[in-house]
């Protein structure tokens, strides 16, 4: 009796939680989370939300600041740095990009003299940031450049390493 009565609750248990409504991620307008600066004239400022995952810890955030260029078969860069600075009294990151230059390319002699249009990235150095759903990445840059981004999480199997 004992053992009906216990499946009989874990039936109902497991019907409630399949039966909840997921509720949509609200995103806050940036000055509602910290008072962070506005972008200067001729700046843009980008925000990006990212949205909330099962396990974050594991998850990274790849960064591409750049611009669309004509550019031929070379490998092609643009100059720039990115600075990591502190919101005042919040603690909170953010980035900027005082100035891109030119196109930086590998000079190589093209086959065909065809150019494409690519997005050419600053070569930085952020590497993969941390994953925060909790807070904005907020990224101020001139006005002809713009930001992206990709999500990586890893793979579930681990695979083993050969002992040489």
């Amino acid at each position: 009796m004992k053992k009906l009565v216990l499946l009989t609750l874990m039936g109902v248990a497991l019907s409630a939680c399949a039966n909840t409504q997921k509720t949509p991620q609200v995103v806050q307008k940036l000055n509602q989370i910290a008072p962070y600066p506005d972008a200067k004239i001729g700046a843009t400022r980008y925000v990006i939300h990212l949205p909330t995952l099962k396990d974050e810890t594991n998850a990274k955030v790849e960064i591409f600041v750049g611009k669309n260029m004509n550019v031929d078969c070379n490998v092609n860069h643009l100059a720039g740095v990115i600075k990591e600075k502190e919101l005042k009294g919040w603690g909170y990151s953010y980035y900027e990009v005082d100035e891109v230059k030119g196109n930086i390319s590998t000079m190589m002699a093209c086959p065909d003299s065809a150019s494409k249009n690519q997005f050419v990235t600053i070569n930085h150095n952020l590497g993969l940031l941390n994953y925060n759903s909790q807070l904005p990445l907020v990224f101020y840059v001139p006005n002809d450049v713009t930001v992206k981004y990709r999500i990586w999480q890893p793979d579930l199997k681990v695979l083993q390493a050969n002992a040489e």
